[in-house]
Formats: C-alpha cells, sequence, structure tokens
C-alpha cells in the first residue's frame, strides 16, 4: 500500500506574502513625508494626480504583464464593475482625508486612524457577517471606543480624521478581501481608478480656476514629485492586495501596525505636532486595545491549529 503524497507547502507563498505586507505597510508609513515634498500643491491637486498617475502605472503593469484580456473580461462582469465602484469610492476617500491631515498638521491623528482600523475590522465581522465576538474582541472594542471619547474630550475635538480614514480603510480592505480570489491586484486597481477618473478631472478644473495648478510651474522636481504619485500610491496598494490573497488575516492583522507606527514617529518627532495628556491618555488606551486584540489573534490561530492536527 502506497502512502499518499505530502500536500504541497504553504510556507513559500505565505513567506511572500508577508514579504508584501511588511513593504506594503513601510511604504504607507512614509507616505506623509512624501506629500509633505508636494508642497505648494493643493490637497485637491495631490489626489487627482495620484488617481490619473495611479490609472498611467496600472495601464502600463497590465501591457507588461499582458493583462488586458483579463481586465476586459472582468470588466464585463456587473458584480466587479459594481464592487470596485464602491472600493474607489471608498479609497477616494481615504486618500483625500489623508492628504488633508497630513497637510493640514494632523499626521499624528492620521496615525490614529489606522491604529484603530484593526477594531474597526473586528467590529465589520460583528455588523456586516454576523459573528459573535470573543471576550477579548469585546474588551478591544469597549476600549476603543473610551479612547475615542478621552481624545475627543482631552483634546477638545472630535477625532474624524481618524475614524474617517479608519472606516473607510476597514470597508475598503473588506471589499478587497471579499473578491480577492476573483480580481487581482493590478486590475482591480485600474477599475478603481477608472471609476475615480471623472473625479479626478473636475477636480483639476476647479482647482486650477480657483486657487490654480502647480504642475509645471513649481520647477521639475515638483513636477517629477507629482507624476510618481502614480507609483508611490499603486505600489503598495498592489502590494496589500498581493499579501491579502496570500496570508491568513492573523498575519496580515499583525503586520499592519507597522505604518500607523512610523507615521506617528513623523508626527510627533519630525513635525512636532502636539501631544497634550489627553491624547497621550487615548492612545495609551487604542494600545492596549490592540494588545488585547493581538493576543485574542494569537489564541485563536494556535486553537484553530491544534484543532488540525491529525488525531492518533
Amino acid at each position: 500500500m502506497t502512502r499518499p503524497a505530502p500536500a504541497p507547502s504553504r510556507v513559500g507563498g505565505q513567506g511572500a506574502g508577508l514579504a508584501y505586507a511588511i513593504s506594503a505597510y513601510g511604504l504607507w508609513g512614509f507616505l506623509p513625508g512624501f506629500f509633505l515634498l508636494l508642497a505648494p500643491a493643493s490637497p485637491w491637486e495631490i489626489v487627482a494626480f495620484r488617481i490619473l498617475m495611479s490609472l498611467g502605472f496600472c495601464a502600463l503593469l497590465l501591457t507588461l504583464t499582458r493583462g488586458w484580456r483579463g481586465f476586459i473580461g472582468l470588466s464585463r462582469q456587473w458584480r466587479v464593475l459594481g464592487m470596485m465602484a464602491l472600493a474607489g469610492v471608498l479609497i477616494y476617500v481615504n486618500w483625500q482625508v489623508f492628504v488633508l491631515a497630513t497637510l493640514g498638521g494632523h499626521v499624528v491623528e492620521g496615525a490614529l486612524g489606522y491604529f484603530i482600523n484593526p477594531i474597526i475590522t473586528v467590529a465589520l465581522g460583528v455588523v456586516v457577517l454576523r459573528e459573535r465576538l470573543r471576550p477579548l474582541q469585546w474588551a478591544a472594542v469597549g476600549i476603543s471606543v473610551l479612547a475615542i471619547v478621552v481624545i475627543a474630550v482631552g483634546y477638545g475635538a472630535f477625532p474624524w480624521i481618524a475614524l474617517a480614514l479608519a472606516l473607510s480603510f476597514g470597508f475598503y480592505g473588506f471589499i478587497k478581501k471579499r473578491v480577492g480570489a476573483q480580481v487581482d491586484a493590478v486590475s482591480g486597481l485600474t477599475l478603481e481608478t477608472a471609476w475615480l477618473t471623472p473625479v479626478a478631472i473636475v477636480q483639476l478644473l476647479v482647482t486650477g480656476a480657483t486657487v490654480g495648478l502647480t504642475f509645471g510651474n513649481a520647477g521639475p522636481v515638483h513636477a517629477a514629485l507629482m507624476i510618481a504619485t502614480g507609483v508611490i500610491t499603486a505600489t503598495p496598494l498592489l502590494l496589500f492586495a498581493a499579501a491579502a490573497r496570500r496570508l491568513p488575516l492573523v498575519a496580515l492583522g499583525l503586520t499592519q501596525y507597522l505604518a500607523p507606527v512610523l507615521q506617528f514617529l513623523t508626527g510627533v518627532l519630525l513635525l512636532h505636532e502636539p501631544m497634550p495628556t489627553g491624547r497621550w491618555i487615548g492612545f495609551g488606551l487604542v494600545w492596549l486595545a490592540l494588545v488585547l486584540l493581538t493576543v485574542d489573534m494569537l489564541r485563536a490561530a494556535r486553537s484553530g491549529r491544534r484543532a488540525s492536527l491529525p488525531t492518533a
């Protein structure tokens, strides 16, 4: 009697997925510094260029990888078009709020949004998927709500930037996970930016008619950086999509803390944004919630592995 051949190992795929995830979140962590280099461009001009240059970069990738046939096939599926249109709206909100926050001196609050994002992901499981939370997850959600209240009271303003970023990217990640097996990273981002192209054109027209466009008027280096927004924007999104298709949610969840840590350090150490006592307490509560959430994820993953072991 011959023994069955062993199942193919997924270590290589998960190893590549981990590298993709770390690269994506690392690039996102340094985005505030890049956008500050684009001054004196307005946030609306920057986001419009992000959309148009990302679309051009994706079109180039489809050409180089001979992916146009698959892209056209996806574009004929109405469900895929609808999901990518919704993803486009969500990522547009995320991009615009993030650039507004960065150029407006609110990098720390933007980092708070991405610290809260894992909690939003857990809440989505309850609201959308009707999942039941484990005790540590309930504790993490409750502490996060308390943290938002403490920050709002202590800082004297509701943290709408943080919540807008957390909600928009949380729902965006949820949609990308739902269509991940059907839509490849390049085709998905191409569809998203194609839907947003009319918005980008209108933004450029309105900006040009009001405050004026800086592209072409602020020197060749500035123009080159504006063009590079396509690569800077698309690359981490493509890496994130590739990681989401290869990694379990636990591993993907652990790597996502890298981006807000880098953004927080940028805001506090480099840009010297104010950190009053109330904000420190609020951030401390968020970090405590993330510790509980991480412990819960690791325990759940360990229990799942133990349950999957063959019995004697």
